[in-house]
């Protein structure tokens, strides 16, 4: 029997964002960023890669680290350099590649190894024909996020960093350097520059009029070729989103598209900003076709900032016409169906999270928010602690969401929880006005006094019809808790 795949999808410990999804050979791996868990900044970690065979999306299986900071002559051990969103690319000698650039530096580094997850060496910097650094002539933009596509022997390299007005800055990027993103070929050696920099879509300076306006590019490059249509995939302007645009070449006339995902579930069936169904931070991720099917790879948030992210991943579908229909955000993503109706679940695979008065947007650098709101969070630093995620602070009105399950002859449930209080988890099957109507369990919970901070078991008859169905858990009562798991039997 496989294993089931939840979101997020690798364990409980592991914080890696901006997720490039590759299928080589038969496996399917991710490269990303490597957040730490409490972490003070971005992408404080080494790079390290997971990889799961493409008939098991649940068997994810630790590739190690696979490239030491240390090794670009860039990092000295005067400031720890942050190892910003990186990509790979299978280069035309079989070797693949590894693209990357430091926080604020301003120059496209590149590692190379023969295997996918192998240990990756410093190779180069990516530098123009004359020898000049990319990232230093006075027209250059400021080089972040790479991504990298190949297609034959044409190299294309994508950069750029648009912030809107208000966010954050690294040097160099006042705004007459601040274009769009941009292409621009290599030769084969992976590094050599061939065709200048060129702008492939606006940004929220010169974006009026265009189909882009209100979805600007931010940062986040990536290109997929999907059918005979060329994507370019990027984080808005609006950050809980990725978006898209399409074009018939690789470089040139990219239309806007669309949302593919939120991480809140904003645009979806008209859901405004407002109602977002969770906790919002930025988002980056790519497309991957795995056994003929599709899915976006994305990351949440979680600790009230936007410093530890986890990798999650859903089913998308790419229409005749090219067109790409929003996702909707689950706990079930890379599972290809529905989670069995019965069996234990860690309430750390909740797609949707919020207080009774909605959620908020995570800072960066700033860990407070109002004391209503739940959040993710863990006990234990890193694997060797084994730590457990788990849902804190779940106050009255608070709901998590998991979504979906296929029920076949559920009869009752159970939670694990921790705290002090008194009152209920009411499960149903339906947020908003319709909750009501929904209502399968009530689970009554008393712990005046869990001074001890011992999960506590309670449990109830559920009465729920069979099929596929989401569950909410809303807490009603006094106190706070702490929400582990739950089991349906």
């Amino acid at each position: 029997m496989k294993t089931q795949a939840f979101n997020p999808f690798l364990p409980s410990y592991e914080y890696i964002p901006d997720g490039e999804p590759y299928v080589f050979g038969n496996r399917i791996y991710i490269y990303g960023s490597h957040d730490a868990f409490n972490g003070s900044d971005y992408c404080v970690n080494n790079y390290v890669c997971w990889s799961a065979p493409v008939d098991h999306l649940g068997d994810w299986k630790y590739e190690g680290v696979i490239y030491d900071k240390q090794k670009d002559p860039l990092c000295d051990d005067v400031k720890k350099r942050l190892l910003f969103a990186p990509d790979v690319q299978l280069g035309t000698d079989g070797r693949y590649y590894l693209y990357y650039a430091f926080d604020e530096l301003s120059i496209m580094s590149v590692a190379v190894c023969d295997t996918p997850a192998g240990e990756y060496e410093f190779y180069g910097h990516v530098h123009y024909a004359d020898g000049t650094l990319l990232g230093k002539k006075d027209d250059d933009i400021f080089q972040f996020d790479p991504g990298v596509y190949r297609e034959g022997d044409n190299v294309y390299l994508y950069s750029g960093f648009c912030p809107p007005p208000g966010r954050w800055k690294p040097k160099g990027t006042d705004n007459d350097r601040i274009k769009g993103p941009v292409v621009m070929e290599l030769e084969t050696d992976m590094l050599t520059i061939r065709t200048a920099p060129k702008v492939i879509t606006p940004c929220i300076i010169n974006s009026k009029g265009t189909d882009f306006e209100g979805h600007e590019f931010f940062e986040a490059s990536s290109m997929r070729k999907i059918r005979d249509k060329y994507y370019f995939i990027y984080s808005s302007i609006n950050g809980h989103e990725l978006c898209y645009a399409i074009s018939d070449y690789p470089d040139k006339e990219f239309r806007y598209g669309g949302t593919i995902i939120s991480n809140g579930d904003i645009y979806l069936n008209g859901r405004e900003p407002r109602q977002a169904l969770n906790y919002l931070g930025n988002n980056h991720g790519s497309i991957a076709e795995i056994n003929n099917k599709y899915y976006i790879f994305y990351h949440r948030h979680t600790n009230k900032i936007q410093f530890s992210r986890q990798a999650c991943a859903e089913r998308i579908e790419i229409m005749e016409d090219g067109s790409i229909p929003q996702a909707e955000i689950t706990s079930c993503g890379l599972n290809d169906g529905p989670l069995c109706g019965k069996g234990t679940y860690e309430a750390r695979i909740a797609c949707n999270l919020m207080s009774k008065n909605g959620v908020t947007m995570y800072s960066m650098g700033d860990r407070q928010v109002e004391e209503i709101h739940p959040y993710f969070t863990q006990e234990g630093e890193d694997r060797e602690d084994t730590p457990n995620q788990y849902i804190a602070n779940i106050r009255d009105g608070a709901i998590a969401g998991f979504k979906y399950f296929h029920i076949e002859g559920t009869e009752s449930i159970s939670i694990s929880v921790r705290g002090s209080g008194k009152g209920a988890f009411i499960v149903t099957t339906s947020l908003g006005g319709e909750a009501d109507k929904c209502i399968a369990a009530e689970i009554p919970v008393d712990s005046p006094q869990n001074v001890s901070g011992k999960w506590q078991e309670y449990s109830a008859k559920i009465n729920l019809p069979n099929g596929v169905t989401a569950l909410y858990f809303k807490y009603s009562g006094e106190g706070a808790f702490d929400f582990y798991s739950f089991t349906l039997k």
